[in-house]
């Protein structure tokens, strides 16, 4: 297991474990919790097909520690900086060629939902709560979530961003904030079994080309995105030597 400030790393077999450990909220001191090369030198790990983000204990992440914050708003400059740095490491994380599940149980506030929309996909326990509270706090999303909320609930996010409001994990998966709700009392059991039936068998190669050709539908023009899948499909099939 490897340790960086508030995260813990670790790999089981071809799947690996980020998760978040900082008390009782499991809340985020720093907008960069993690330094990107880090995350880059654990994803990069040969092998690796999958990771699951969740938080040790009851809760994700309520977020944001507001005290941290406004000694890190103080200096403008530098809080500017480490905000850009947090977004580029979800950013990061969004843009993976492997799967990236976020297995939420209880409270998944501010930074942490927003970590959580970063994700590929999102899992809750029947206790996960979800809110944007920050506007309760004269502040708004300040890690992509505004964006990230639009680009998967459109005019839902609306309403969510602007009362801050909790909602439950029905109500979540209802407007399609998450994939799924388990029975499980821990979402990090359903999430890992999930995880191993996307990815057990396959290899990290099929795995990637699959990721790719399904972001290359938001990131790339209808043209370039056939184009691509042609060269990934056909590359394949080369390698299976029908």
């Amino acid at each position: 297991m490897d340790k960086h400030d508030i995260v813990h790393w670790k790999r089981e077999g071809d799947i690996g474990i980020l998760s978040l450990s900082n008390g009782k909220e499991n809340y985020l001191e720093v907008p960069d919790f993690i330094g990107i090369e880090k995350f880059r030198e654990w994803t990069e790990e040969s092998g690796l097909k999958g990771v699951i983000i969740h938080g040790v204990g009851r809760n994700f992440s309520a977020g944001a520690n507001l005290e941290k914050l406004n000694e890190l708003a103080e200096n403008y400059k530098l809080f500017s900086e480490r905000i850009t740095r947090g977004k580029n490491l979800l950013n990061y994380i969004e843009h993976l060629e492997i799967p990236v599940i976020a297995a939420i149980n209880g409270v998944c506030f501010g930074g942490g939902l927003e970590i959580a929309l970063a994700c590929s996909m999102r899992i809750g326990s029947k206790n996960a709560l979800f809110a944007f509270p920050e506007i309760n706090h004269g502040l708004i999303p300040g890690l992509g979530g505004a964006y990230r909320s639009v680009k998967l609930l459109k005019n839902k996010a609306l309403e969510i961003i602007l009362n801050g409001d909790m909602l439950n994990a029905e109500k979540a998966l209802k407007i399609g904030l998450i994939d799924d709700i388990t029975n499980d009392k821990d979402a990090f059991e359903y999430a890992h079994r999930k995880m191993l039936s996307m990815t057990e068998g396959r290899s990290p190669e099929l795995i990637r080309f699959a990721m790719r050709a399904l972001k290359n539908a938001d990131l790339l023009s209808k043209e370039d995105a056939l184009r691509e899948e042609t060269r990934m499909f056909c590359k394949l099939a080369t390698n299976l030597k029908i």
